[in-house]
């Protein structure tokens, strides 16, 4: 007994070696990340808002820690592929995920989903926000959200909205619109931004919500009218333009927003690096002048932050994509 217990202790001891020489290998790994370049997947074309806050981020990171960001464009199934491709990616930090908030929606969208955005990920930081921007066309005879959705009831069944398409962050928007007013406007989905906003100038529809960028210039015009935005807080971009829940609709704090996240098992002292990068980031003149020109904000976060902040926009979001009626297969 005496023998077996010796050797019971001298494999518990080289077992415990090992494992201190384990995390010093691992430890040493990771401060030496990144020594080779890291893909950075959009789940969306290039040009649109989640790529340039991505390509804005990646310039930043790869400033900061030597190494190229390179921004990989795969669009396809509402960003479902590029979701899922970075899921089952090694959890090396070498393949990162710029995640939107289109993915939070998914979650219900999608019923048969394959991933969880907590429990598949960590959460790296928010990168961004973006107000979206309830916008109308010069014919509507309303100068403020009170006065439209006056109007609104009294033509419930002539009124129709755009969208940029069929359960995104848009769409998503003005039915969480219609669920706090009781309003019973048709939805027009469109392939995109552009052509939706193209038919709400020309009248073919009445409304939208659309991110800030893509419809401050035409309000700035005269070719729209812009009644509120969607956040909490009224954009510095728009000063003057009030918040809905300012305006009497809430509660609604809705953003399109924008942040990296790595697949489930990525080090934590690869997170903790990319976090701080992109922290420091936001501090920078550039990143603020080039946030100003998108209407977007940022604000300093940790992992568990973001963490948290995404398990709140799956649960935000999943009533308000039932009520829609809303569904992909």
């Amino acid at each position: 007994m005496r023998f077996d217990f010796s050797l019971s202790r001298r494999a518990c001891a080289q077992l415990g070696i090992g494992v201190l020489a384990g995390a010093a290998l691992g430890s040493s790994w990771a401060s030496d990340y990144p020594n080779k370049p890291v893909r950075v997947v959009v789940g969306f074309s290039a040009g649109g808002t989640t790529d340039v806050v991505a390509r804005i981020m990646a310039k930043e990171l790869t400033e900061s820690l030597g190494q190229s960001f390179i921004v990989e464009n795969r669009p396809g199934g509402g960003s479902n592929i590029a979701t899922e491709a970075v899921k089952a990616a090694a959890p090396d930090g070498y393949t990162l995920l710029f995640v939107a908030v289109t993915s939070a929606i998914n979650q219900t969208l999608y019923p048969n989903v394959k991933f969880d955005l907590n429990r598949d990920f960590e959460a790296v930081a928010l990168g961004a926000k973006v107000p979206n921007i309830l916008v109308v066309h010069p014919s509507v005879p309303a100068n403020n959200v009170k006065e439209f959705i006056a109007w609104a009831r009294a033509n419930n069944d002539k009124i129709s909205y755009a969208s940029s398409g069929s359960g995104t962050s848009i769409h998503m928007a003005g039915e969480m619109f219609k669920v706090r007013t009781g309003l019973k406007t048709q939805h027009i989905p469109y392939k995109g931004s552009a052509p939706a906003v193209t038919d709400l100038i020309g009248g073919q529809v009445q409304f939208m919500f659309d991110n800030m960028p893509a419809s401050w210039p035409h309000v700035q015009s005269g070719k729209l009218k812009a009644l509120a935005v969607t956040t909490k807080t009224r954009s510095p971009s728009a000063p003057d333009v009030p918040t809905l829940e300012e305006s009497g609709v809430a509660p609604f704090d809705v953003t399109s927003w924008f942040g990296l996240i790595a697949p489930k098992g990525t080090p934590k002292e690869v997170v903790d690096k990319l976090n701080k990068a992109m922290n420091a980031a936001f501090d920078k003149p550039e990143v603020q002048q080039a946030y100003a020109k998108l209407g977007a904000v940022s604000q300093k976060n940790t992992p568990q932050d973001f963490g948290n902040f995404i398990r709140q926009e799956v649960q935000t979001w999943a009533p308000v994509v039932k009520a829609s009626g809303a569904t992909v297969d």
